[in-house]
């Protein structure tokens, strides 16, 4: 029996499990519920059944599989890597992911904020500047190493590729003169299940944020 992981109409905090699981070649169905337009944005759809699912902390995203039911994204994205072994197998790589697990939610909810701000243009000026130093930083952290834990692939690569590729379409010009991070994110979209996924018509490439973003709601 498949797996049920659902989530919004949305990329967002969605994205990265999605794409940790067509790379883990994982079965499941990808529900996605949907939000109603402006000015309510009604949740009725999720909100129905929120309480009827048997979820300890009842929220979106969640993931079913089997007897396991679980919230938040982050625990997600760990129990599919440990299922695949993707959380790092040294010391050092699993220091490596603990850090960028946790440096990918900072930089995210930067950018969630900003997103979603009524304020959004008149704060572009400031967060493309500090979305520039975060990314530097990251570039950093990455130096040679083909991927931000090491030479392997883990379960931190994902989140990280989806928030950079989102920066990525904000402002190409973020990316210049850090070439690790520009081949980072085309080494991401080589790899064969992602590539496949991608040109498939199950990967949704927009919208990135909900319809009351001000950046990525359509």
């Amino acid at each position: 029996m498949p797996a049920t992981f659902a989530y919004w109409k949305i990329r967002g905090l969605g994205q990265p499990i999605r794409l940790l699981l067509e790379y883990t070649g994982t079965d499941y169905e990808d529900k996605k519920y949907v939000r109603g337009p402006a000015p309510d944005y009604d949740g009725s759809e999720w909100l129905n059944v929120k309480y009827s699912l048997g979820l300890d902390f009842p929220n979106l995203p969640y993931y079913i599989d089997g007897d396991v039911k679980i919230t938040q994204s982050n625990a997600i994205l760990r129990y599919i890597a440990r299922k695949n072994n993707l959380c790092g197998e040294t010391e050092e790589e699993q220091v490596r992911v603990d850090i960028m697990e946790n440096q990918a939610m900072d930089f995210r909810n930067a950018t969630v904020r900003f997103s979603y701000s009524p304020k959004m243009n008149e704060l572009k000026p400031g967060y493309l500047k500090d979305a520039r130093n975060s990314i530097e930083q990251f570039s950093r952290f990455l130096g040679s190493k083909q991927w931000f834990a090491g030479d392997k692939i883990t379960f931190v690569d994902f989140p990280m590729y989806e928030l950079l590729e989102q920066h990525r379409v904000l402002e190409p010009s973020l990316f210049d003169g850090l070439q690790n991070i520009k081949d980072f994110l085309a080494r991401f979209e080589a790899l064969p299940k992602i590539a496949e996924y991608m040109k498939s018509d199950r990967f949704m490439g927009r919208p990135i944020n909900g319809p009351a973003a001000f950046f990525g709601a359509s």
